[in-house]
């Protein structure tokens, strides 16, 4: 069996080296496992603390995806009763999220080749990226609405800097972003053809690094700007914000679910952005609509540690495991959801979410 993720060291003509990190799961659009987490926690561990390693390039192995997210389907199979905690999860968020911690506050350049499919946590891998790259063939989303979680990963902390209310749609309604998409939201830096890989890690090793972080940041931004193509495709988002702040900028979520549904008159892309939403799910509404209102000013270790309550409490309620069940799992589709509208939903059930399950944090060291 092949390691699920595979680590490089590039020599640089500066003596120095990049460090190369390939998620190695293709057959899952390279899901991140418990396992893979812990890999690419302990080397970049390592390679932070390795002088001689002065930048790290984060991708995806094969050509569909950089990741799709988490291991849903490893998370399903470990659930338990509804109302009862499990370990599995708790230690996965954890795990997961402090990965994504340290990518915020790395403290040498990091790349992300964002290729392809860059869903959930392969968005909380990129988000924590200093550089975060994007090519004609990236495809972002947080598409939890579909299956009772909610945009973790740090959505809390980059969903709420999208200009804007495209951060609570992008949350509400899953859409699909483009490289365009994507550098207008503030989710990507730079946008370069996919066949322009391997000459820009040429360009890469040829640069002058040096170890010091501020002046190799330098380096390795100018670097992928100079790789950069002008030719982005259209951005539905930058086409379509005057409508979606008008949709989204409402004093209650009851509203905006209304605006939404509305949208569905204002062209295919906006339709099924509001189709999405309309099927979604109501707890996950909320918890979008509560996550980016209680995160506004928190920093990003606190962010992780909201959305590790969240997310166990999520495994401990019924409608994740419904989502998986019918998406992923017996894929019929069709989620029988607790409730069927956002104003359904018990405002006790939505403060139930915020509550730690445990005495002590895992992430209170962050």
């Amino acid at each position: 069996m092949s390691d699920s993720v595979l680590f490089e060291e590039r020599p640089c003509e500066s003596g120095k080296k990049v460090g190369i990190a390939r998620l190695n799961a293709p057959r899952s659009l390279n899901s991140l496992s418990r396992t893979m987490i812990g890999l690419l926690y302990e080397k970049l561990i390592d390679w932070e603390h390795d002088d001689a390693i002065a930048c790290v390039w984060l991708e995806g192995e094969g050509e569909r995806a950089f990741c799709a997210g988490g291991d849903i389907v490893e998370m399903y199979r470990s659930m338990t009763p509804v109302g009862e905690r499990n370990p599995f999860i708790e230690d996965y968020f954890a795990a997961e999220y402090r990965l994504d911690h340290l990518l915020h506050v790395y403290e040498k350049p990091v790349i992300c080749w964002g290729h392809g499919v860059v869903m959930g946590g392969g968005m909380g891998l990129m988000q924590g990226a200093s550089q975060r790259v994007v090519t004609e063939k990236s495809k972002l989303a947080m598409p939890e609405i579909t299956i009772g979680l909610y945009p973790d990963v740090g959505g809390s902390w980059f969903l709420n800097r999208a200009p804007g209310k495209t951060g609570l749609f992008a949350g509400l309604t899953g859409v699909h972003l483009n490289a365009a998409d994507a550098l207008f939201m503030g989710l990507a830096d730079v946008f370069i053809h996919a066949d322009r890989r391997e000459a820009v890690l040429d360009s890469l090793a040829l640069l002058s690094l040096s170890g010091d972080e501020t002046l190799d940041t330098a380096l390795v931004h100018r670097c992928l700007r100079e790789a950069a193509s002008p030719s982005l495709p259209a951005s539905n988002v930058r086409e379509h914000f005057d409508q979606i702040n008008q949709a989204c900028d409402r004093a209650t979520l009851p509203e905006v679910a209304e605006a939404l549904r509305r949208l569905k008159d204002g062209g295919e892309w906006l339709h099924r952005a509001a189709s999405t939403f309309e099927r979604g799910c109501a707890q996950t509404a909320w918890l979008v609509w509560e996550q980016l209102r209680r995160a506004k000013h928190l920093s990003i270790a606190e962010v992780f540690r909201l959305e590790w309550c969240m997310s166990v409490q999520c495994a401990m309620h019924p409608d994740f495991r419904e989502g998986v069940r019918a998406l992923l799992i017996e894929k019929d589709g069709s989620p029988q959801f607790r409730y069927a509208q956002v104003n359904e939903v018990p405002r006790e059930y939505v403060e139930g979410f915020f509550d730690s399950p445990a005495p002590t944090h895992p992430l209170a060291d962050l």
